[in-house]
């Protein structure tokens, strides 16, 4: 298995002025990958975060991909999609989203929406609030 770690060169633009939080925001976007780094003959899988902190398995062509709970079976459902010889490894600096049909854990697409929904909740609920507040001033 070969692994690397991949940076955006967007990265590299970023205003010295920018706090470094802003990084861990940016989303990796998926592009093909160089012959001369990675040959084609060869399955290549991006493995990273998402913005929710769950590990994305993603193959670089676009076909398969998936969300888990521990970065081993996001490495494990890697292997089994590729032929086997192995696959490459890809770790993108950045934060990736799954943009395939999940084929990974199913109960975390689950636990995403559940959350997503109570943030929503929650937000909605604090502006609630903070109008009564300023109505109260």
């Amino acid at each position: 298995m070969i692994a690397m770690q991949l940076m955006s060169p967007d990265l590299s633009r970023r205003a010295p002025s920018q706090p470094a939080d802003v990084t861990a925001k940016v989303t990796a976007h998926f592009q093909p990958l160089d012959s001369g780094i990675v040959s084609n003959a060869i399955p290549a899988f991006f493995i990273g975060r998402n913005k929710e902190g769950f590990w994305v398995a993603r193959d670089a062509n676009g076909q398969i991909g998936g969300i888990f709970v521990l970065k081993n079976s996001a490495l494990s459902f890697a292997k089994r999609n590729s032929r086997a010889e192995g696959c490459a490894t890809i770790y993108p600096f950045e934060r990736i989203e799954l943009d395939l049909e999940n084929k990974g854990n199913p109960l975390v697409e689950r636990w995403m929406r559940l959350t997503k929904r109570c943030r929503q909740q929650l937000a909605a609920f604090t502006g609630k609030m903070t109008k009564a507040i300023e109505g109260y001033r």
